[in-house]
């Protein structure tokens, strides 16, 4: 994710909002959470502009990503791999991009890292513990939704509809929680945002308490709330570039095999907000754009394919 100037970056990651530094260089600060044991969950890069090189997924088995490599390829989507040596910490890697014009990063190793969840001495700012999930803008929710749940294997937590039964958003999982990669409809492809889960809800409180105490009160976008879809109670936080992050925590386990997707009718103020309230326009507005990785220039944008922008809130 691109920055445009690391050192006020690190002052609002780690200084504020409480990221570990694992390590950083000219170009890069690279960050993870308390409880996470790998090298790091999110890259900060030095750029001109905003912009996001790609998201990354874990595979179980180095032969999967030669499965993967064979699917992408089937779809007649673009592909390339990038050797280790050529990535920090991170084993060979295999570049897509998926039919939405996501890039998407596929690896098997990444280097090991201090587990720092008992290290209260360093707990500061929102203590974030992991990464939670993506939130990407895209021009066909269907598509998407198609081809993760048939493609990729992810499973659909909830989804919101429109009257004529057009998903116009999902929450798609893998790990057995609400989600890992949500879709909205709307210009795209963008990511709207990337979530960190927290310990409790007062550690929510308390990051507001510490971003305005620490001159950031303006970069508080919307909430705390709690969300009606997923049940989570929410912030939704602006880096000084305007790149969006959630700190997130409460939302409920899908491991039951039976589980059935959940559907919200797009216009049901409670969906986004349990308590009713709106979310502001930015939030519906802005996203991030995506970077070809073969050309390094900003992937193309499509409108959405359903008029309907926003839900349409009725008291």
């Amino acid at each position: 994710m691109n920055v445009t100037d690391l050192q006020k970056a690190r002052h609002f990651y780690v200084d504020t909002l409480g990221f570990i530094e694992t390590e950083s260089d000219s170009e890069h600060i690279y960050l993870r959470g308390l409880e996470e044991r790998v090298h790091h969950s999110l890259v900060l890069k030095k750029a001109e502009k905003p912009g996001v090189h790609s998201i990354f997924y874990k595979v179980e088995k180095e032969k999967d990503l030669y499965m993967l490599q064979s699917l992408f390829e089937e779809k007649k989507l673009p592909v390339r791999w990038l050797e280790k040596e050529h990535i920090r910490s991170i084993g060979r890697t295999l570049q897509v991009i998926d039919p939405s014009g996501i890039p998407l990063s596929f690896f098997f190793e990444m280097e090991e890292a201090e587990r720092m969840l008992q290290r209260y001495d360093l707990y500061k700012g929102a203590r974030v513990q992991r990464i939670d999930h993506v939130n990407c803008s895209v021009p066909d929710v269907q598509k998407a939704y198609d081809f993760y749940i048939k493609e990729l294997g992810f499973r659909c937590s909830e989804y919101t509809a429109t009257e004529e039964e057009d998903i116009w958003a999902a929450w798609l999982f893998r790990k057995p929680t609400v989600h890992d990669h949500a879709f909205m409809n709307g210009l795209g492809p963008r990511l709207h945002h990337v979530a960190y889960w927290l310990s409790d809800p007062m550690s929510i409180i308390h990051t507001c308490d510490v971003m305005a105490a620490s001159g950031y009160a303006a970069n508080i976008e919307r909430g705390p709330g709690r969300h009606g879809l997923s049940n989570a109670f929410f912030l939704y936080i602006r880096d000084p570039d305007g790149n969006r992050i959630e700190l997130y925590n409460g939302d409920y386990l899908t491991s039951d095999p039976d589980f059935k997707p959940i559907r919200w009718d797009l216009n049901d103020p409670r969906r986004q907000t349990f308590w009713g309230h709106e979310a502001p326009e930015s939030w519906f507005n802005e996203a991030m754009p995506f970077i070809d990785f073969r050309n390094g220039k900003e992937i193309e944008l499509e409108e959405g394919k359903l008029k309907q922008r926003k839900p349409n809130f009725i008291t």
